[in-house]
């Protein structure tokens, strides 16, 4: 059993098979010069006794080195979710590594190598980074270090951290990067759209000092007597209004953009919207369907509720079928009596197909406030925008160009029934939708 892990472990440095071709050119140049064969014999020789030297030096402790994985508790979809690796050295001589970890299938790395230097009795730590593009849980393998002392004619093979998991979830990180939108005071960065508020909410918040800018029809003037000062009345969003993302299953969803399909998008785009929502007082909650209802999550505030949309999200897949939206309109008719802000992440591709769904999203907007949300065919765009040299290219242009021109005529047809419509490209759909409901929120209409 010794003598079994002690050939597992050894491997040959390269530094050792150039020793080699260099004495086996000497032995042969021994063959009309006979001087050098003494020579080539001692070298031999030499080499021998620092090989197993070498040996010694490494495989003498039965634990040279302790390296171990850190893993964070979820990775976020479509992110950069960092990985970190830790080092220490048991050996009174410094050492070479080479690590080579097994990372999950879902990545297709084959060549992952990362190499450094560890002083005698030292530590260290170094870290990678991994963007994964599916949700799911992801199996990383054994953690594999190769060291090898100064001399570099033998290398050691160790083994750590054999089978660890990790759940891939909708991105929270994205959640966390446009939290800073929830709060009252808007703010204007590079990407974001300027949000004008029209009046305000019924909803009485505090008197304040008048500035310059404030309405005028808010002074309050028992209050201005009072204080000797001018004073106005502050109003807040109206809270507590019920808000679901209902998210489209169908086929038409499993369309691929840079890795992620349009369901990812949408499912990252839920999470981040419903965490402002939350946070601006109103109640989010989720709807899946497809050809089926699937799972569904009641219009909720409390701190958990966020917890329990990223749990729903994180298990949807595509099921590949057509979507019944005349199911959803029964379904919401009888599950969903408030009058509710409803945002429908779906695609239509031609126009066909929004006018076989177009009589339930009526009925739909009749008794709520529809947003469907689209996606911008981007690839279209490029192949529209490239410079045309042949006749073919020009007619692929012109195809593109059309399918273009149908889906911004799609939204303008929403919009002529009274649906308000977000037509996006997949990257920005966060922005765009939370944009969007803080644009309805601002104009009152939720």
């Amino acid at each position: 059993m010794i003598v079994k892990k002690f050939i597992q472990q050894l491997f040959l440095g390269f530094r050792l098979y150039l020793t080699l071709i260099g004495l086996s050119l000497i032995f042969l140049l021994s063959y009309w010069i006979t001087a050098l064969f003494p020579i080539a014999v001692i070298l031999l020789w030499s080499l021998g006794v620092v090989f197993l030297l070498d040996l010694v030096l490494l495989f003498r402790n039965p634990h040279p080195l302790q390296a171990s994985r850190v893993l964070p508790e979820k990775f976020s979809n479509s992110d950069s979710n960092e990985v970190e690796l830790g080092l220490e050295n048991k050996l009174n001589i410094p050492i070479d590594y080479v690590i080579i970890d097994e990372i999950p299938m879902q990545f297709q790395k084959r060549d992952f190598e990362l190499s450094g230097y560890l002083s005698g009795k030292g530590e260290g730590t170094l870290s990678y980074h991994l963007v994964p593009l599916e949700r799911g849980e992801y199996f990383f393998g054994d953690l594999h270090v190769f060291i090898q002392s100064r001399l570099g004619l033998v290398r050691r093979r160790l083994s750590f951290q054999k089978g660890q998991m990790v759940k891939v979830y909708p991105s929270f990180v994205q959640m966390q990067q446009y939290d800073f939108l929830a709060s009252n005071t808007y703010r204007v960065e590079q990407g974001l759209k300027k949000i004008r508020r029209i009046g305000h909410t019924l909803e009485f918040e505090q008197i304040k000092e008048y500035n310059l800018g404030d309405d005028v029809r808010s002074i309050n003037w028992k209050a201005t007597a009072k204080a000797a000062d001018l004073m106005v009345n502050q109003f807040q969003d109206e809270k507590s209004q019920p808000i679901y993302s209902i998210i489209d299953m169908g086929r038409v969803m499993q369309m691929p953009f840079d890795g992620l399909s349009l369901l990812d998008y949408a499912i990252n785009s839920c999470l981040a919207f419903s965490n402002i929502a939350i946070k601006k007082g109103d109640k989010a909650g989720v709807i899946t369907f497809s050809h089926i209802m699937h799972r569904s999550l009641a219009a909720s505030n409390r701190k958990t509720h966020l917890l329990a949309i990223l749990e729903l999200l994180y298990g949807l897949k595509t099921d590949y079928l057509d979507t019944d939206f005349g199911l959803l309109y029964t379904w919401l008719k009888r599950k969903v009596s408030q009058r509710s802000m409803v945002l429908l992440f779906t695609n239509f591709e031609h126009h066909s197909a929004l006018e076989r769904q177009l009589p339930y999203l009526k009925a739909i907007a009749r008794q709520h406030l529809l947003v469907v949300v689209m996606f911008e065919n981007t690839l279209l765009e490029e192949v529209a925008g490239q410079d045309s040299a042949r006749i073919s290219e020009v007619f692929l242009q012109t195809v593109a160009g059309k399918f273009m021109y149908d889906k911004r005529l799609m939204a303008k047809e929403l919009n002529r029934h009274g649906i308000q419509t977000i037509l996006t490209k997949p990257k920005e759909l966060s922005i765009n939708t939370i944009n969007k409901y803080l644009e309805l929120k601002a104009r009152g209409m939720i």
